[in-house]
């Protein structure tokens, strides 16, 4: 299995949080677009006999493209690799964006899987995060939305300073009064360089509490459970059978090819990155250069890698992939790391697989790096 990540650099404004890449101007969308297809074009040896599941318009803004700049997508991508008979095809949309009449649009068009951007159900969060869309639009195209796509996604963060965890409750119960089956949440970050890291640092917002942030982390967790949900990675729920079928196949190490401007691809040995620069993207893909970084992964990398992402989910490190891919020095470093965490009741082996208890789950990433291996070839 493997998937194709379509990034998408545009946003209406820009949220206080964010780090990604993306431009406020459309001024070059369509040539850009033009050269996402390109690149497809110029990169489908990478996939040559290899079975194309899912497709993911990511970003940025997709909900941005009409229904037309988006088919042309993913006519290029059926013209140029074998793609599965149905393949998960999901599109990140705003709520601004999901008026009734796109909504009906989108349902005509190959995309059947929405993820939402929601993030908070109260005017107050969503101010402090300059995000584009009100609550009222919040609830208005879900109410929609739900009514002609099964599968959707909706995004929600917590740790949000001023956001007591009685709001926080509300917004778990108003996102659940929707049915949708999954709902992937995040704890607020400060990424350096961001306004909300300004703000924060010149005392116009409150800093991120850490602690409240593990509170309502939990308290996400227990109410998602008693509703069916399955905790299948660190910040993604699910219903049975509505797991991110894309995201799933990242924290499982399988392959997948970043087309566009920033975009990352991995095929297991390597890692690719495009220039973070739309002009720049755009230019070298009209000489029919592909404006890419490429970084060879050592045995170690990889190690690490599986370690990071695996610990995430619910499936957890298999310790037979440790030996069979990396050798037994490798196995037995990690049984003897993990010893430390397992007594902690952080860690656990089920069925010949290490996975984070309860108490650890939180604490996964950092406990991954305490398992990395250092300067083996």
């Amino acid at each position: 299995m493997s998937g194709i990540y379509i990034h998408i650099p545009f946003c209406k404004q820009a949220c206080h949080y964010c780090d990604f890449h993306f431009s406020t101007s459309l001024k070059k969308k369509g040539d850009l677009i033009n050269a996402l297809a390109k690149e497809l074009e110029l990169r489908k040896d990478e996939f040559k006999g290899t079975t194309v599941e899912t497709i993911y318009f990511g970003g940025g803004t997709p909900s941005l493209l009409s229904n037309d700049e988006l088919q042309m997508l993913i006519d290029s991508v059926y013209e140029n690799y074998k793609v599965a008979e149905n393949p998960e095809i999901t599109l990140e949309a705003n709520p601004d964006d999901l008026s009734l009449k796109r909504i009906h649009d989108l349902t005509i068009t190959p995309i059947n899987r929405l993820s939402i951007g929601i993030q908070s159900f109260f005017e107050s969060d969503l101010k402090l995060m300059n995000r584009a869309h009100n609550a009222k639009e919040a609830k208005a195209c879900l109410e929609e939305a739900t009514k002609h796509f099964d599968n959707i996604s909706l995004d929600l963060i917590y740790g949000i300073p001023g956001a007591s965890n009685e709001q926080w409750q509300k917004n778990i119960e108003t996102a659940l009064s929707y049915n949708v089956p999954n709902i992937s949440s995040y704890a607020l970050t400060v990424e350096p360089k961001t306004a909300l890291a300004s703000f924060i640092k010149k005392g116009i917002i409150d800093d991120v509490d850490d602690e409240q942030a593990h509170e309502q982390f939990h308290i996400l967790k227990e109410r998602l459970k008693q509703e069916g949900f399955i905790h299948y990675e660190l910040s993604n729920f699910g219903k049975e059978g509505f797991f991110s079928k894309n995201n799933s196949a990242y924290w499982q190490g399988k392959s997948y090819l970043g087309i566009g401007p920033s975009a990352h691809s991995f095929n297991g040995k390597q890692r690719s990155w495009n220039v973070r620069n739309n002009s720049k993207y755009i230019k070298a893909i009209q000489q029919d250069k592909l404006p890419l970084e490429i970084e060879n992964l050592t045995k170690t990398d990889q190690y690490n890698e599986y370690i990071m992402t695996g610990l995430r989910t619910i499936w957890g490190v298999s310790l037979k992939k440790v030996e069979e891919d990396f050798g037994a020095t490798f196995k037995k470093y990690l049984i003897e790391q993990a010893n430390v965490f397992i007594n902690q009741h952080l860690l656990y082996i089920d069925n010949e697989h290490l996975k984070v208890t309860k108490k650890g789950q939180f604490l996964s990433d950092g406990i991954a790096s305490e398992l990395f291996k250092i300067n083996i070839s």
